[in-house]
C-alpha cells in the first residue's frame, strides 16, 4: 500500500508538470486502475496488479483486500481512501494535460495512449459509476468529476460513449428518486457540457449533438418527474435540493447551447414549453437560496443571457433566432405574469440577510448586514417589467395594456416598498428603478430599456388611435403613477451618477451592458418628446420640493475631480494598444495637428428597429447608418440580437482596420465640432446653477436642465476627441449627430426661458 501511494505521488508530480513518462504504458495502467467497490457501496478495495516485477523501478503493488469486516490495522483504511483519491486525481490531471495546448507534444501523446488503454482495457466508466454509491461524499464526487472528464475525452477523440454508462443515466433519470446516483448523473452531465463550451474548436456543435442525442427524451421525462414532486412529503429534502440545484444548472446550459450553438433539441425548449413547473418551485416550503437561484435563472432566460456565468470559456456569437423563439418567449412571459397574478410575490421574501455560500444561514460570529436581498429584488423587478414588454409586443389593445400595466406595476411597487430603507424611500414612483438597481448596472439598463419599450408601444397605440387631449393627459399621468416614464427614469439615472459625462462615456465604450442601444433609443425619443421632458422636470420639482438644489449639486460623482484630459489619458491607457494596430493597418499616420477623418467602421450593427416581430441579423443596420427620424422609433424586442449587437460591436470593431474615409457629413460635423467650444460659457447661460437671484422653483428646473445639457456636451466633446485620435471603438458619427441635435434643442429651450 505504501509503495503504491509513493508511486502515485511521483506520477502525480510528473503529470502536473507535464513531464514525459519513461516507463511502459502498462506499468502505469496498473497503478491507475481503481478497485471495484464492495456491493454495499463502501470504499472497500482490492489492490491487485499483474505488473511485472520491477515495474516503475523498485516499486511493485502488493495484493491487498479491504472490506468493512476485515481486521485491518488502524489507519489502513484511510490510506486506501487516500490512494483511491490520488488515483482519480492523477487521471483528471492527465486528461487536463491532454486537452491543454501548453503540454509538450511527446508528453501529450503518452498521456493520450495511457488514457485510451485505461478506457479500453479496464471498463473504467463502470468502476467510477459504482463509486457513486459510496457513503464517502468526497470519493463519490471525485469519481463523478473524473468520469465527466473521461466522457469529454471520449467525445474529443471520437471514441464511442460507453453504452453501460448511457443506460445507467437513462435509468436513474427516468423518474426522480432520492438516491445519490441522480445527483451524480446530473453533475456529470453538467460538467461535460461545460467542458464542451470551454473548448475553442469549431466542432463544438457536433460534439454536443453527439452527447445530447441519447438523452433528449430522458431530460424531458426527468423534468416532468422532478417538478411534480410534493416537496413537503419527501423524506430527505436535502437530496431534492441538490437535484434542483444541479438540474437548473443543466437547464441553463441546455438553453445556452440553443443561444450559442445551432442545435435543435426538445430538451433545449422544455423549460419554455412548461415554464409553470419551474415557477411552481417558488411556492414550495424550500430554502430561500434555492428560490433565489431559480428566480435568477428565469431572469436570464427572459433576457436571453442563459449560461453567461456557467460558460466561462470562449463561446460562439449568438445564433440567429430560431423559428420557435417568439412563441417560447411569449409563453414564458405569460407564465410569469400568470404566476404573479396568482400571488407569486406574496410567497417571496427578501430578508435582510447576506447571501451565504452554500446556504442562507450566517455563521456564528459573522456580522449580518442590514438591508434587503437586492439579488431577489432586482430579479423579480426584471421578471415583471420584461414580461410586460414581451407581452405588449404581441398585444394590440391599448386599453388592455394599460390595465395590465397598472395591475402588475402596482403589485411590483407594493412588493418593493417595504424592502427600501425609509431614508431612501420613493419620492416619485419612477425612482424605483434607480433605487433597486443602483448596484447592478447591466440589470438597471435592461430594466430601463424594457420600460422604455413599454412606453413606446403605448405611445404608438395612443397616437394611432388619435386620442383626445384629455386621454393623452391621463396616459402621461399613468406613466408616472406606474413608474415607467422614460424621462423620469433617465433623469434619476443622471442624478445617481452626478451628471458625470465620464460615466456615460465608460458605458458607451464598454460591452458589458446594453447602454449603447438604450442611450440611442432614448436620445431619439427625447428629440420627439422634448416638451414632455420639460414637463417631467417641472413635475419632479413639485414632487421633490423637499429636496434642495444643494442635494443635487452635492451628489458624489463617480468621476469627481477628473478633467477631460485625465479622462482621455485613462482611455488612452485602455485603448492605446489598438492605436498602433490602426496606424500599421492604415499605412501612414497623418500629421498630429490635423484632424483625422478616418474612423473605425462599425462591423456589427445596432438592432434594426422593426415593429411587430423579430428582425434578422441580415436586416439590421450599422450604427453609423441608422435613421434619426421619427420613423425609426419602432423598436425591436429580439433578445438574441439585442444582446449580440452590443458585444459584437465592441469586440469586432476594435480589430477592424480603417479602410474608408468619413463621409461628407462626418467631415462637416468634425469641422463644426472643432471650430466651436466644447462647453457653453457660463455667462451665456440664462440661469446660474447655484441659483443666486432666482426663485427656488426656477433654480431647480434650470439646474437640472443646465447640468443635463452640460453633461451631453461634455460627452459629445469627449467622443469627438477620441474619434479624432482613432481611439473610439466604433464609428460614433451618428451618435454625435444625435447629441448635436439634443444640444441645439436644449439651448433653444433654455434661451426661451
Amino acid at each position: 500500500m505504501e509503495d503504491s501511494l509513493e508511486v502515485l505521488e511521483q506520477l502525480y508530480k510528473k503529470v502536473l508538470l507535464g513531464a514525459t513518462l519513461e516507463q511502459d504504458n502498462q506499468d502505469y495502467i496498473c497503478y491507475l486502475t481503481p478497485p471495484w467497490p464492495d456491493p454495499d457501496g463502501s470504499t472497500a478495495s482490492s489492490w491487485e496488479c499483474s505488473a511485472t516485477p520491477g515495474a516503475l523501478g523498485k516499486h511493485q503493488p502488493s495484493p491487498v483486500s479491504l472490506s468493512p469486516t476485515s481486521a485491518a490495522p488502524l489507519g489502513f483504511e484511510s490510506r486506501a481512501r487516500e490512494t483511491a483519491l490520488l488515483q482519480l486525481t492523477v487521471v483528471q490531471v492527465m486528461v487536463t494535460r491532454i486537452l491543454s495546448r501548453e503540454t509538450a507534444f511527446h508528453a501529450q501523446e503518452r498521456y493520450r495512449e495511457i488514457t485510451q488503454i485505461l478506457l479500453q482495457s479496464s471498463d473504467f466508466d463502470s468502476k467510477l459509476t459504482c463509486m457513486f454509491q459510496s457513503s464517502d461524499k468526497l470519493l463519490s464526487h471525485m469519481a463523478a468529476k473524473c468520469l465527466a472528464l473521461l466522457l469529454y475525452f471520449r467525445l474529443k477523440e471520437k471514441i464511442t460513449l460507453n453504452n453501460s454508462w448511457i443506460a445507467f443515466c437513462q435509468k436513474n433519470l427516468s423518474e426522480y428518486s432520492e438516491n445519490a446516483e441522480v445527483v451524480h448523473c446530473l453533475y456529470t452531465l453538467t460538467v461535460v457540457i461545460k467542458e464542451i463550451f470551454k473548448d475553442t474548436c469549431s466542432q463544438k456543435a457536433e460534439i454536443l449533438k453527439q452527447f445530447l442525442t441519447p438523452f433528449d427524451v430522458t431530460f424531458e421525462v426527468f423534468y416532468n418527474s422532478l417538478f411534480s414532486q410534493h416537496f413537503e412529503n419527501l423524506q430527505d429534502t436535502s437530496k431534492m435540493v441538490n437535484s434542483l440545484i444541479y438540474f437548473v444548472e443543466l437547464l441553463e446550459l441546455l438553453i445556452a447551447s440553443r443561444i450559442h450553438l445551432e442545435l435543435h433539441f426538445t430538451c433545449q425548449r422544455i423549460f419554455f414549453l412548461k415554464p409553470s413547473c419551474v415557477l411552481h418551485v417558488m411556492t414550495w416550503p424550500i430554502q430561500a437560496f434555492v428560490k433565489r437561484k431559480f428566480i435568477v435563472f428565469i431572469k436570464k432566460c427572459l433576457l436571453w443571457k442563459a449560461g453567461e456565468d456557467l460558460c466561462r470559456g470562449s463561446v460562439a456569437a449568438l445564433m440567429p433566432p430560431d423559428q420557435h423563439l417568439d412563441a417560447d418567449m411569449l409563453a414564458l412571459a405569460d407564465a410569469v405574469l400568470q404566476a404573479v397574478d396568482l400571488g407569486l410575490l406574496k410567497t417571496l421574501s427578501a430578508p435582510g440577510k447576506p447571501s451565504c455560500f452554500g446556504g442562507g444561514e450566517v455563521q456564528p460570529g459573522c456580522e449580518c448586514l442590514p438591508g434587503a436581498d437586492h439579488v431577489v429584488l432586482r430579479a423579480v423587478s426584471l421578471l415583471i417589467i420584461k414580461s410586460l414588454e414581451i407581452k405588449f409586443q404581441n398585444c394590440a389593445s391599448a386599453k388592455e395594456m394599460k390595465v395590465d400595466l397598472q395591475r402588475f406595476m402596482s403589485e411590483l411597487l407594493a412588493f418593493l416598498k417595504p424592502h427600501l430603507e425609509p431614508s431612501v424611500g420613493l419620492q416619485h414612483p419612477c425612482e424605483w428603478l434607480s433605487r433597486v438597481f443602483i448596484e447592478q448596472d447591466d440589470d438597471m439598463l435592461e430594466a430601463a430599456k424594457a420600460s422604455m419599450g413599454i412606453y413606446l408601444k403605448l405611445s404608438r397605440e395612443y397616437e394611432a388611435a388619435e386620442s383626445v387631449t384629455q386621454e393623452k393627459e391621463l396616459w402621461h399621468h399613468h406613466t408616472h403613477e406606474n413608474g415607467y416614464n422614460p424621462h423620469c427614469i433617465f433623469l434619476f439615472f443622471l442624478k445617481n451618477i452626478g451628471f458625470d459625462s465620464t460615466v456615460l462615456l465608460d458605458f458607451l465604450i464598454s460591452s458589458e451592458t446594453c447602454f449603447l442601444e438604450y442611450f440611442v433609443r432614448y436620445l431619439k425619443l427625447l428629440l420627439r418628446d422634448w416638451d414632455k421632458c420639460l414637463t417631467v422636470r417641472k413635475n419632479l420639482d413639485g414632487t421633490g420640493s423637499n429636496e434642495s438644489v444643494d442635494d443635487w449639486d452635492c451628489i458624489s460623482s463617480l468621476g469627481q475631480g477628473r478633467s477631460s484630459s485625465q479622462t482621455e489619458f485613462s482611455l488612452l491607457a485602455v485603448l492605446g494598444g489598438h492605436r498602433d494596430a490602426h496606424a500599421r493597418d492604415s499605412g501612414a499616420a497623418g500629421d498630429a495637428s490635423e484632424p483625422r477623418n478616418q474612423v473605425v467602421a462599425s462591423p456589427e450593427p445596432l438592432a434594426t428597429l422593426q415593429a411587430g416581430g423579430l428582425s434578422s441579423p441580415q436586416a439590421s443596420q450599422s450604427l453609423v447608418d441608422y435613421d434619426t427620424s421619427d420613423d425609426s422609433e419602432v423598436e425591436s424586442t429580439d433578445p438574441c440580437l439585442a444582446n449580440s449587437e452590443q458585444t459584437s460591436l465592441h469586440q469586432e470593431a476594435m480589430t477592424k482596420t480603417q479602410d474608408s474615409v468619413a463621409s461628407r457629413d462626418d467631415k462637416e460635423l468634425s469641422l463644426e465640432l472643432l471650430s466651436r467650444p466644447v462647453f457653453p460659457k457660463e455667462s451665456n447661460t440664462p440661469f446660474s446653477v447655484a441659483g443666486d437671484g432666482a426663485p427656488n422653483h426656477t433654480v431647480y428646473e434650470a439646474g437640472i436642465s443646465y447640468r443635463t445639457v452640460k453633461c451631453f456636451e461634455e460627452l459629445q466633446g469627449a467622443i469627438y476627441r477620441l474619434q479624432k485620435k482613432n481611439l473610439f471603438p466604433y464609428n460614433p458619427t451618428a451618435l454625435l449627430k444625435l447629441l448635436k441635435q439634443i444640444e441645439a434643442i436644449c439651448n433653444k429651450s433654455m434661451n426661451a426661458l
